[in-house]
């Protein structure tokens, strides 16, 4: 029988774990949605113990419907949301209040403040000065939120790794999304943690992606942990782009294109970040650039919170066009490679004659039009790979082909992002693993539609007045 892989999955939305083979074949799925919370415009939170609630039911459900013991696991991989910042009692356990999300916007003002105040931070870390990373949200917490500096601060891979096992680590995946980690050295930057306010020795431990983690009981039985990444990482590596110039783009809450770079941590164009991929324990690191776009399957949720989208099996099938109608999902701001944390949601081109339809495929097209403008900033990638939920659209993945003149490759399975770590676990245990068949091929059929009408309407979206 082939060896079993077991990979938590806690994204944004919902926590999830799944039980692979080494092929890359689902034996086992467990589910739980995880409630948002929004106390204010802007800001995105999130509760701790709901988001470890989450993922310890979805794990037991997986073991139970794939009708196995943790003594048969023979590697444990984990996989999270970035950024996504929580403070706790390292005495206790216990979490200060909500886990601030990675689409929060709380800090753009200080951000705005500190802007030209340490002209390395872009060099030392490959990221922006932006409210999306982990520092300002670590810092509003101390500053205001009322979180005592001797906190642990940590993502939501720490605190899960916290909960199974009791150590304070993360993975370097992880922590170049904190603009505290130098990128080079791979360690925590005591000039950027003095700029921010915080204490080095409340971070983590930053250790390679690929290592061992520890050994959890919690469902009855021994697991090994033997890799952590980031989710968008973690797509990268399940759908097997290891060679410098592969490329994938995740259609999930939000869209994240990245292109592996290789072992030279290569500056990034304008709007692009710079930022580890993964690292095999005494081994290079592998970097990556990457494009985050903050809010594209956002579009459907919102939609489907004011009464527009009843079924998301609709969304799968829709094809056609939405003819004049533009949707701006900027949420929470816009991130690349526009960047910017003022700019506000937007429809346009409304007629009397505009239906549902045509608001359901303007979302689908907004998700293509702001990858493409990302991925025009990419230089060369012969390919596109492909996953997260909204890939399984075939309309989105034909625009998206069309767009950017490229083939789109869409695998035989949307988890590729728990695969990834599944993968990069069972290799640090010896186990060989196979690269995910290919499903679909989308190939550029016809001239791109013309984008400067959406470019019209994110200039306006853009033009929200700053408050």
């Amino acid at each position: 029988m082939s060896a079993l892989l077991l990979a938590l999955d806690e994204g944004t939305s919902s926590a999830r774990a799944i039980v692979f083979t080494s092929r890359g074949e689902i034996v086992g799925l467990g589910r739980r949605s995880v409630p948002l919370y929004y106390p204010q415009p802007g800001w995105v939170e999130q509760e701790p113990e709901e988001l470890w609630q989450a993922q310890f039911e979805a794990v037991q459900e997986a073991l139970s419907s794939a009708g196995v013991r943790p003594s048969q696991i023979a590697a444990v991989g984990l996989t999270n949301q970035r950024e996504t910042t929580i403070a706790w009692d390292p005495q206790t356990g216990h979490s200060y209040g909500r886990a601030i999300v990675w689409q929060d916007r709380r800090t753009a003002n200080m951000c705005d403040a500190l802007a030209s105040a340490l002209p390395s931070l872009r060099e030392k870390t490959g990221l922006l000065l932006d409210p999306y990373f982990s520092a300002t949200k670590i810092a509003w917490m101390v500053k205001e939120g009322g979180v005592p500096s001797t906190a642990c601060f940590g993502t939501v891979d720490s605190w899960l790794l916290y909960k199974m096992t009791g150590s304070f680590a993360t993975d370097v995946s992880n922590a170049s999304r904190t603009l505290l980690l130098n990128i080079h050295s791979l360690t925590w930057d005591e000039e950027l943690c003095g700029f921010f306010g915080i204490v080095p020795q409340r971070l983590p431990s930053v250790r390679p992606s690929g290592s061992f983690y520890g050994k959890t009981s919690l469902w009855g039985g021994s697991m090994e942990i033997w890799a952590v990444l980031g989710d968008q990482q973690a797509s990268l590596y399940g759908h097997g782009a290891h060679l410098p110039g592969q490329a994938k783009n995740t259609y999930g809450t939000g869209c994240f294109l990245l292109k592996n770079i290789g072992s030279a941590p290569l500056l990034a164009p304008e709007g692009l970040l710079t930022t580890v991929a993964w690292q095999i324990a005494n081994e290079k690191p592998v970097y990556a650039w990457e494009a985050a776009i903050f809010n594209a399957a956002a579009a459907l949720q919102w939609l489907e919170r004011v009464g527009v989208l009843q079924d998301y099996g609709e969304v799968d099938t829709l094809s056609g066009g939405a003819g004049d109608v533009y949707f701006v999902p900027a949420f929470t701001g816009l991130g690349a490679p526009y960047w910017d944390p003022y700019a506000r949601g937007l429809l346009i081109g409304l007629t009397r004659e505009t239906d549902r339809k045509a608001l359901l495929i303007a979302a689908l097209d907004a998700m293509a039009y702001q990858s493409a403008d990302a991925l025009a900033l990419f230089g060369e990638v012969a390919e596109l790979y492909v996953d997260g939920g909204v890939s399984v659209n075939s309309y989105l993945m034909q625009l998206q082909a069309d767009l950017i003149g490229r083939p789109v490759i869409r695998p035989i399975h949307g988890e590729v992002t728990a695969w990834g770590v599944a993968a990069l676990a069972g290799r640090m245990k010896g186990i060989p693993t196979e690269r995910l068949p290919v499903a679909s091929q989308f190939l550029p059929q016809k001239e791109a539609p013309s984008l400067a009408r959406w470019h019209e309407a994110v200039r306006r979206a853009q033009g929200w007045v700053r408050s």
